[in-house]
């Protein structure tokens, strides 16, 4: 696709073609992300970054890419300190800032809010996460973390585990890794399934997916295992998320079961569903693939304002 000018919003929006180019892409950025080598590529642009949910890999990573490139940032990571808190609307927020940048990235808790966000930018919107939606930029570092891991992305066996209902995160890499060659085994409580939806739409692209109570029962012959948090803010019911806090727990002595060249990945942060007995492991690629965040949307950055192709 022509990217100069896109919005991104979800991962569906992404053809495979699409996904590979930017991965390329990114692979090139790594010595920039690293500080190994210099960038003027983005000198002149200024990228806003709108939060107005917490955040820190997402945030953090979107302005070292920018800055890496020699651009400059503006924006907030607390909504309590701008006109949001006296009732300004989300469009005119936008409004506003697509006049003082050249992109905006959006983190907001409303599913639908950078979709919304689009139709009033003059400038290209990138989705930093909405609600239990989509987190579009999360699946693209989650893919480039896969190939560079493993060394490719058809043929592997991935379980994603943990909150699959509520997990944002899962629900657009499960969108993407079906437009690869992939079998997809969702590890999660009845409770905290992955939607049925979600499951369709993937089976309809291709992907190979069953289901397993347990983390045991999906570690044969997988070559990812994708954890996430069962995040407590997404809960309407705090007793409904006692029920199901803690259910799952990746430790070195069950990876014990799991192929050598296995990985464990995890978009962070992590409570307790992550043993620290893992990370001084070869399993570890949690720490690499928070990094593989600033390539990934440094290449994304570049082509949405067209300064790259």
């Amino acid at each position: 696709m022509n990217f100069k000018g896109f919005h991104v919003v979800s991962a569906r929006d992404f053809c495979r073609e699409d996904i590979e180019h930017i991965l390329d892409l990114a692979d090139k950025m790594v010595p920039i992300a690293k500080g190994e080598k210099s960038s003027d590529l983005m000198k002149g642009k200024i990228m806003a970054t709108l939060f107005f949910e917490p955040s820190t890999r997402t945030r953090l990573s979107f302005e070292s890419a920018m800055l890496r490139l020699n651009g400059s940032v503006l924006g907030f990571a607390d909504p309590s300190g701008t006109s949001a808190k006296k009732g300004e609307t989300l469009a005119d927020t936008i409004r506003m800032a697509s006049a003082y940048s050249d992109v905006i990235v959006l983190r907001h808790p409303q599913e639908g809010a950078a979709r919304l966000a689009s139709k009033f930018s003059d400038v290209p919107v990138i989705n930093g996460g909405d609600g239990a939606g989509q987190h579009p930029t999360q699946t693209l570092l989650d893919l480039m973390t896969i190939r560079r891991e493993t060394g490719k992305i058809d043929g592997r066996k991935i379980a994603i585990v943990g909150d699959l209902k509520y997990g944002r995160t899962v629900h657009s890499l499960t969108y993407a890794l079906a437009k690869f060659d992939t079998e997809l085994v969702f590890v999660a409580p009845p409770s905290l399934q992955m939607p049925s939806e979600v499951v369709e739409i993937a089976k309809g692209l291709g992907a190979k997916t069953s289901k397993a109570d347990t983390v045991e029962d999906a570690l044969a012959d997988t070559d990812v295992v994708y954890v996430t948090r069962i995040q407590r803010e997404r809960f309407p019911d705090p007793a409904e998320y006692e029920k199901v806090a803690g259910v799952y727990k990746i430790t070195a002595a069950l990876l014990e079961k799991a192929k050598k060249s296995a990985i464990v990945m995890h978009p962070l942060p992590r409570v307790k569903e992550i043993s620290t007995d893992v990370d001084g492991t070869s399993f570890a690629a949690y720490f690499k693939q928070a990094f593989y965040g600033v390539p990934t949307r440094m290449a994304l950055i570049g082509l949405v304002t067209g300064v790259l192709e």
